[in-house]
């Protein structure tokens, strides 16, 4: 009897020993950070939900219904995606103050896909010195890009200054010789891609850039800005500009009954953010550079990623704009972030997160065939490709090979 009872005693208190081990050995692969739990992943965003890029509200609209939408079929490794998002405004003190708030007393894992260069140029500093990934910048800057001093901050499309030098590739191929009239947004959004078209220009753009005239994000219009750039008379007009004040450049343009050769940028290119208000009929011939599968274009009418993301919007989003690419590119962002949560598995530390981001090499449907997603430890662009486009009728034709506009390429 006595033996027995011992040896009871004993097999318990192994069984007790292992039970520990194990719980201690499951402990050890499950790390965690703030933000992050056996249930949940807190994830913040910054978003302009009003103020003067309010037209980019549906990309953090669009984010939350896909989180939405994970949540329902199960979450991520079985955790569910908390997703909280505040209005900065396009207001870079603004920005700093939610980002305060998301990291310090929202306590988020991470803030993701914050919009606007100003925004985010405001709260670079605080966000690597807390050590929280700043991840998948909604702007193209190319500053997101420098994992050596910025190593939390990561962005996502592609950036600006690469663009930019595609187009100064473009005019000296197609219009050599021709002059430059450039509208810009006077901040870091506006400046880069005056940096990249004068770098893609070298030493031809003091010849060729008659005229330079920014314009300040609280003003109402640009119309003084257009009528000054024309005074000057150039070939090209350049219109570098966020959708609502690309908008008012093209119905002034013909308004003045002006038809210079145009470009527009990548991020006013939404024919349902910017070519529909702007009217067709001023639209026409108008380049751009693209990225994403246009909604709108035929060409994908029956394309198996534009069915699922179509299907996505009509159930989780309805009363989304399914003719403005900003939700497309949302859905694209967000995808990129399911991919990043999905190779942590259990290590949900902030270190971790940006150790996947920094290691990826995927591809996402509603981009253009031949567009990667990949990232290095010293690499922080996630996509580098782009291809012309020129607008026609209600949409935007493809044209040529898909470019890299980086330097020396």
């Amino acid at each position: 009897m006595h033996g027995s009872i011992l040896k009871h005693a004993s097999s318990a208190a192994i069984a007790a020993l292992l039970a520990v081990g194990l719980a201690g050995a499951a402990q050890a692969q499950k790390k965690y950070d703030p933000g992050a739990t056996d249930t949940e992943i807190k994830i913040g965003n910054i978003m302009p939900y009003s103020g003067p890029a309010s037209a980019y509200a549906t990309i953090g609209k669009t984010e939350a219904a896909y989180f939405n939408k994970l949540n329902f079929e199960g979450g991520i490794n079985g955790r569910k995606i908390n997703f909280i998002s505040y209005d900065d405004a396009y207001s870079p003190p603004k920005a700093v103050e939610q980002a305060r708030k998301l990291v310090e007393s929202d306590e988020v894992l991470l803030i993701f896909n914050p919009l606007g260069t100003p925004s985010n140029s405001a709260i670079q500093k605080y966000m690597n010195a807390k050590k929280v990934p700043q991840l998948f910048v909604s702007t193209g800057a190319a500053k997101w890009n420098d994992p050596k001093n910025f190593p939390w901050t990561m962005g996502w499309q592609p950036n600006y200054q690469t663009e930019a030098r595609i187009y100064a590739a473009y005019i000296l191929k197609n219009y050599p010789g021709k002059t430059i009239g450039v509208l810009y947004q006077n901040d870091d959004f506006g400046k880069d891609y005056v940096i990249g078209l004068r770098d893609g220009l070298g030493d031809q753009a003091g010849k060729l850039i008659l005229v330079e005239s920014s314009y300040e994000t609280t003003t109402p219009t640009v119309d003084s800005q257009v009528v000054q750039i024309k005074g000057a008379n150039p070939d090209i007009f350049v219109n570098i500009a966020t959708p609502k004040f690309a908008a008012q450049a093209i119905r002034k343009l013909a308004e003045l009954n002006w038809h210079p050769v145009h470009f527009l940028t990548n991020v006013s290119g939404s024919i349902g953010g910017v070519m529909k208000p702007a009217g067709y009929e001023n639209d026409q011939g108008i380049l751009t550079t693209a990225y994403l599968k246009d909604p709108k274009d035929a060409e994908w009418k029956n394309d198996p990623a534009m069915d699922e993301w179509r299907a996505f919007m009509t159930k989780w989003y309805p009363e989304g704009d399914q003719e403005d690419a900003s939700t497309v590119f949302a859905y694209g962002v967000a995808k990129g972030l399911e991919q990043v949560l999905r190779q942590c598995g259990d290590d949900l530390t902030r270190e971790n997160v940006m150790k996947q981001a920094a290691n990826l090499n995927f591809e996402i449907g509603i981009y253009l065939p031949g567009t990667k997603i990949k990232t290095s430890p010293t690499d922080y662009a996630p996509i580098e490709q782009l291809q012309m486009q020129r607008f026609k009728g209600e949409a935007w034709e493809r044209f040529g090979p898909i470019m890299s506009g980086e330097k020396g390429s």
